[in-house]
């Protein structure tokens, strides 16, 4: 059955409103000869056998899963246990999170926070960071938990790419800024 979300009181509407009488009429600039030309198509063939060609024919590319890759830039080959999707297929993973608003971020969130608890634990540190977002946001977050752990000491960090150079530079930034100003507040009646 065809999947048509429209009805035809509400089709009728649409081209009202664009100022079209027909359907057809959206199409009257191209020409009637190759509105619907006849496609020479194959015989149809199962999901396997277009997946087996599919594989035939990108076999004759090199790809980095064959060959090194020097490309840099957070290019790069990386390996994503089975685990993964495992986890992420849990149940618990897509709880709502607002009651109204059923989706995945509350269980990204619980992902995020059972790989810290197990980072800590495997490796014995006090703390773990995951990032909510990209690479460069978490070499930020990184960063910054770095600054708050060692309350400032540490004042140099390490990264080759010039993206997250510049991201982590603007959150410290932006953290410094804040802190400055919200040490400079006094509070309201002289109280302390």
């Amino acid at each position: 059955m065809t999947y048509l979300p429209h009805t035809d009181a509400e089709r009728a509407e649409m081209l009202k409103v664009i100022g079209v009488p027909t359907l057809e009429d959206l199409f009257r600039d191209v020409p009637e000869e190759v509105r619907f030309p006849p496609l020479k198509l194959p015989a149809a063939v199962s999901e396997m056998d277009v997946m087996w060609e599919l594989q035939n024919l990108s076999s004759a590319n090199d790809d980095v899963a064959q060959l090194p890759c020097f490309l840099g830039a957070g290019a790069y080959n990386h390996y994503v246990p089975a685990t993964v999707d495992y986890v992420l297929s849990r149940g618990e993973f897509y709880t709502a999170y607002t009651p109204y608003q059923p989706e995945i971020s509350q269980g990204t969130l619980q992902a995020m926070f059972e790989y810290q608890s197990m980072m800590c634990a495997l490796t014995g540190m006090e703390v773990s960071n995951a990032s909510h977002y990209d690479g460069a946001t978490s070499a930020a977050e990184g960063v910054l938990m770095a600054l708050a752990v060692s309350r400032g000491a540490r004042a140099r960090s390490l990264s080759a790419r010039p993206s997250i150079r510049s991201i982590a530079r603007s959150f410290a930034r932006t953290r410094r800024e804040w802190s400055y100003r919200s040490r400079r507040r006094k509070p309201a009646g002289g109280a302390v």
